[in-house]
């Protein structure tokens, strides 16, 4: 009769009375509940027994045994640790099936040189050639990833310090702060790589004006060849870099707006200006989030669909396989493993600067 109360509206189950009670739930009667109940609950509760009683798992009331040897009591704390696994645990195997398996895979295929033979792989094991090849054979890489490596330094620093002045301006007092943070979160909707591809053909993600005024020209002229090109290459996507920043906007802005504003009021009581209080309230408080946001930032602009790197080992990847080392799968693999430790290292670097300059202060 639970199970009735279910699927049939309460009142309308009182409205019917005896008889319909009667009608379906009659043992051994095929009415309306037998299918649900010998189709799907029953074989339910019979998978779920066998789940919970057998020699490498038993459920008890307080506990789970397994193996028949090992206990683990079962208190109301984990069984609502279990209960919110349950909740991800699609989430959980999906990532190990679609994310983790993949990315080990390639660290495998990273000590081998690959070809294609129809629809398998030829595997020939070549060590820690691969990763030789990287750095004393191929001609362009290296380049590429110091470049690289200069300009994401540069991008991530401005990036970090625009979002922070505008999450700061519309913190403040002013009218329609939803459509504000809607315009500067409206990139990051838009900025997929086909749309971003058009942008930058276009010349859309430029400053013409300050190129007009040679500006850019004047700038590079009075620095060295080994900080002009990041810096040309900034100037070249300056608006592409301010595209990067409404995830971290939105980051701070709400950091900002969890700080007291009696700390605030109590700083100016004593004296303090407005950039005495950034530099002794408002920015160590946002050291965390700061922290969040240089992860993010690093983490996005290298895995961007347009990145030089990503883009040279597609190519290296999807290239024909010959004898060379320098292509196939287990070389692109390689300079993809070389990648993330550079990106790694660089978020190492801005993390440790960031705690290096808190711990100082404090």
């Amino acid at each position: 009769m639970r199970i009735l109360k279910r699927l049939i509206p309460f009142k309308l189950l009182e409205k019917l009375g005896p008889p319909i009670e009667k009608y379906i739930i009659k043992p051994g009667k095929k009415y309306i509940l037998d299918p649900l109940e010998k189709y799907i609950l029953k074989p339910l509760r019979k998978a779920g027994y066998i789940l919970t009683h057998n020699k490498v798992l038993m459920k008890k009331q307080t506990q789970l045994v397994f193996f028949n040897r090992y206990t683990y009591n079962i208190t109301h704390k984990r069984r609502e640790h279990m209960v919110g696994i349950a909740f991800i645990l699609v989430w959980i195997i999906g990532y190990l099936i679609f994310t983790l398996y993949p990315v080990f895979y390639s660290l495998y295929l990273s000590f081998f040189k690959v070809q294609m033979d129809g629809q398998n792989l030829n595997l020939a094991f070549e060590g820690f050639n691969n990763y030789k090849a990287v750095f004393l054979s191929d001609p362009y890489f290296v380049e590429i990833l110091i470049e690289y490596g200069l300009e994401m330094l540069i991008n991530v620093s401005i990036t970090i310090v625009f979002a922070l002045v505008i999450a700061m301006l519309i913190n403040q007092d002013i009218k329609g702060k939803g459509a504000w943070r809607t315009v500067f979160f409206l990139p990051v909707i838009i900025t997929s790589g086909p749309v971003i591809a058009i942008l930058i053909d276009q010349g859309a993600t430029t400053l013409p004006s300050i190129e007009d005024y040679g500006i850019i020209d004047q700038i590079l002229a009075n620095v060295g060849g080994f900080i002009a090109d990041p810096l040309q290459a900034l100037f070249n996507q300056i608006l592409l870099v301010f595209w990067f920043a409404g995830i971290q906007i939105l980051i701070l802005l709400a950091g900002l707006q969890k700080i007291d504003k009696s700390i605030y009021e109590a700083a100016s009581i004593d004296g303090a200006g407005p950039w005495e209080t950034f530099w002794k309230i408002t920015l160590p408080s946002l050291i965390p989030l700061i922290t969040v946001t240089v992860v993010y930032t690093v983490v996005s602009m290298s895995v961007f669909s347009l990145n030089e790197v990503i883009i040279y080992i597609q190519n290296i990847m999807l290239g024909e396989s010959t004898d060379a080392i320098t292509t196939g799968y287990g070389y692109s693999s390689a300079l993809s493993w070389v990648y993330f430790l550079v990106m790694s290292v660089i978020i190492l670097l801005f993390v440790g600067a960031i705690n290096i300059r808190r711990r100082s202060r404090a």
